[in-house]
């Protein structure tokens, strides 16, 4: 399996705070975007590889090719991986990827989102989703930036 560093939840994806922030604190090289949408969408590949440094290595995937890779052999690399929505890490974990704990920094406000707080709202069924993880072992904490505290997400439930 691959060195995963960090699991975040960004509707943003690739942005300034992930590429500045959150790479340097975990020291990431590899950054594994998974969204069956974007990553058939040319536009939008070509989009996110060009918002991240030459440095990093950039990987556009649906969840099942994303699984595979993430399940291959431990290449040295440290790996960001970034979904859009609890809904694609389930899937991740479903297909074999072991995720221990999810970051969540970003999920804008939608029809049928609450504000779960600051810039983070989520449906009844991503609530569902975030419960299931936590059933599952998963360490699910709201952190936008690094510098700021973790919060365990059950607390804003």
């Amino acid at each position: 399996m691959l060195n995963i560093v960090l699991t975040r939840i960004d509707d943003r994806l690739i942005h300034g705070q992930v590429v500045t922030a959150w790479s340097k604190v975990t020291k990431a090289n590899r950054i594994i975007v998974v969204d069956d949408e974007v990553a058939l969408d040319d536009f939008m590949v070509r989009i996110l590889k060009m918002a991240a440094p030459s440095s990093f290595k950039i990987g556009i995937h649906t969840i099942a090719d994303a699984s595979g890779i993430l399940k291959g052999e431990d290449t040295g690399e440290r790996v960001i991986i970034l979904v859009k929505t609890p809904e694609t890490v389930e899937a991740l974990m479903d297909n074999g990827v072991n995720i221990k704990d999810l970051n969540l920094g970003g999920m804008g406000a939608t029809q049928g989102r609450k504000q779960l707080y600051r810039n983070i709202s989520i449906s009844d069924d991503e609530k569902s989703c975030f419960k299931k993880l936590i059933e599952r072992g998963v360490n699910v904490y709201v952190q936008i930036v690094p510098d700021a505290s973790p919060m365990d997400i059950k607390t804003l439930f």
